[in-house]
Parts: C-alpha cells; structure tokens; sequence
C-alpha cells in the first residue's frame, strides 16, 4: 500500500493513503502532539469529510486498537517462512506461578533462548512487553523461537 506523506510547514505532516475503495484517509500529525484522523471526500479528495482530533494517548489506543491482530498474524507469516522458528501462544492459568508477577521475573530468555514477543490482554495484544511488564491471569503471552524454547517456556510459566 502506498503512503503519501506531505510536509505541512508550521503543522507538521500529513500521511495519506487511498482504501481499495477508492476513500482517502489519513493523518496529520501536528507538531504539538495532537493527530486529525482525516477521512476524505470521495468525490473531492481535497475536501475533508471528517477530522477527529486525538492526543497522543488516544492516537496511541486507536493504532494499538486497528493492530491488534496484525502482531499474531505477523508471527505466524513469519513461522512460515523462517525454517525451526515456532511461536507458541500460552494462556496463563490463574494458577501460574508468574501471575502478578513482572515479565523480568521469568528469564524466559536467559533460560530457553525463547522470547516473550507479546501478550494479548482482554482481546488487546501488548507488542513487546517491557521486562517490567506485570501477568495478569488469563493473560495469552506469545512466545517465539526454537520447539524446545518454546516449550520450555511453557513449562516456566505453567510450573515455575
């Protein structure tokens, strides 16, 4: 998909790209911080049909809240195409010895050669948790790496 992106001087940027409907939407990210969600006319595409203005917070929840399956889905593409590369989707029982506790906790990387490349939360994926990043039981954590790293981080998170 092509982006168009425009400087607009004393504003900022404005990225654009056109739905395969033929709609132009897009966003202009202010020099301030603020972001306009801009949905264009499709008959006249230099006239603004809709403008949302976001803070950062709230262009941050949108971005995460339109990605959410494109973080699962990239793993699974990428499973495909790098040879011995498995992910491993882990949902966290109430039990887990690492619910309610950080990330950091686990050493899931030191100790399998696995990595915690995400954790989906109430139907939210969370990209690359920081290792202070608190479990939550019920929480589906996305491990990456070789069958037996992966494994094993199944058993760290399930028996400690």
């Amino acid at each position: 998909m092509d982006v168009e992106r425009t400087s607009l001087p004393g504003i900022g940027l404005r990225h654009v790209f056109t739905t395969e409907r033929g709609r132009q939407v897009g966003v202009v990210s202010h020099h301030t911080g603020r972001r306009d969600l801009v949905i264009y006319d499709k008959e006249d595409p230099d006239s603004c049909v809709v403008a949302v203005a976001l803070n950062g917070d709230e262009a941050g929840a949108l971005a995460e809240l339109l990605d959410t399956g494109r973080v699962v889905e990239r793993l699974a593409e990428l499973q495909r195409e790098v040879e011995g590369l498995m992910t491993e989707q882990i949902p966290l029982a109430p039990g887990s010895p690492y619910a309610g506790r950080p990330l950091s906790d686990t050493r899931a990387r030191t100790r399998t050669g696995a990595s915690i490349v995400a954790v989906v939360r109430a139907g939210q994926v969370i990209a690359s948790p920081r290792p202070d990043f608190v479990f939550n039981a019920a929480d589906v954590v996305v491990a990456v790496g070789t069958a037996e790293g992966t494994a094993a981080v199944v058993d760290i998170l399930t028996r400690g």
